[in-house]
């Protein structure tokens, strides 16, 4: 075992706190990462907060991590000290059901083993990249392309790969009309892939303060869907609309936004259910959708992409002594657009 110095939640709502934990040996197909940054996703505060429920503690948060390999096991094949990696949101899955098979790890009959606030195969908790290192299975490493830089790499494993897969298996491309509900840190990665495959994008956001940022960034059109006739304008008028928002909508209302036979697919998850009358989608035969990041091929698919393209995540680089102010940023929607961790400072 190695001790790997950590910031960690100790309970619900609890501020966190630095401190340490142990990892496990380097086994023969392991890889550790010394982690170089880590992104602050919403999730990471839903969990940290258990908005979800079933929370273990003490928390390690982190599943945007982007390092350095500094050790490798005897039979790793993948990879080589120095190389530029990532780890995402998971670190194992049963390897063996029809979607494990299909690359498809995030559906795992089983459940993919979470890279934090989860049991591995052996029983011990995971513990995320708000940390020193990790030491992770070399066949749910990513390797980062040369072309992006690490810190504006590490939102990718999770913002950059839960927009990018639900972005791919909807068709989202030339000759498409697609919206992102939100512009935060999912949303300004979906506005910047979407632009990058081609699509005609706009932004709903409830104001206009971020439309400059929003138009900067790819999107060709930007309302605010706190203006009652932005839904009146746009009836009608999308493929695929992109929900990046952990807070319930009236589906009713953005379901009217769709053509015949589109659809609108959550990313984001709000703690609270949410409601819906189902003639919004019988009388266009539209479709109600949610996406679970991507798997590891996708993923890697995800960042070669986005290298080809120049599409690092926009951060905001803080050092771990200002975690749990991030955190209440994030909650204030006072970032634009990721927090990204110098585990330097851990």
């Amino acid at each position: 075992m190695t001790t790997a110095a950590a910031y960690a939640a100790p309970s619900a709502k609890a501020p966190l706190e630095r401190t340490t934990v142990e990892r496990r040996p380097v086994g023969e197909y392991d890889v550790r990462i010394d982690i170089k940054y880590a992104g602050i996703c919403h999730s990471d505060i839903h969990q940290a907060h258990d908005g979800w429920g079933g929370s273990q503690f003490p928390m390690v948060p982190g599943h945007e991590i982007a390092g350095v390999v500094a050790e490798v096991g005897a039979k790793v094949t993948k990879y080589a000290v120095g190389d530029r990696v990532g780890v995402g949101c998971f670190v194992d899955s049963c390897r063996e059901c029809e979607y494990c098979l299909q690359g498809l790890e995030q559906y795992c009959v089983e459940g993919n083993t979470q890279t934090y606030n989860d049991r591995d195969r052996n029983g011990e908790p995971t513990y995320g990249g708000y940390s020193s290192h990790i030491v992770v299975d070399e066949n749910y490493v990513l390797r980062i392309p040369d072309g992006l830089s690490l810190d504006v790499a590490a939102p990718l494993l999770c913002a950059g790969i839960t927009t990018y897969s639900p972005l791919k298996h909807w068709n989202a491309g030339p000759g498409k009309k697609v919206a992102v509900i939100g512009l935060g840190g999912l949303g300004h990665m979906a506005v910047k892939i979407a632009h990058a495959l081609g699509a005609e994008v706009t932004v709903l956001s409830q104001s206009l303060r971020k439309k400059d940022d929003g138009l900067r960034l790819g999107a060709d059109h930007y309302y605010a869907t706190s203006d009652p006739k932005t839904f009146e304008e746009l009836a009608g008028t999308f493929d695929l609309i992109l929900s990046t928002v952990s807070a319930p909508l009236d589906f009713g209302g953005y379901l009217a936004l769709l053509k015949t036979d589109g659809a609108l697919v959550n990313v984001g998850a709000p703690e609270e259910p949410v409601s819906l009358n189902l003639f919004s989608l019988i009388g266009g035969r539209k479709t109600l959708a949610g996406s679970l990041i991507g798997g590891i091929a996708e993923t890697q698919e995800m960042l070669d992409f986005c290298a080809e393209h120049g599409l690092g995540a926009e951060i905001e680089l803080i050092s771990a002594d200002r975690i749990n102010e991030a955190y209440e940023r994030v909650l204030a929607s006072d970032v634009r657009y990721r927090f990204v961790i110098d585990t330097s400072t851990i």
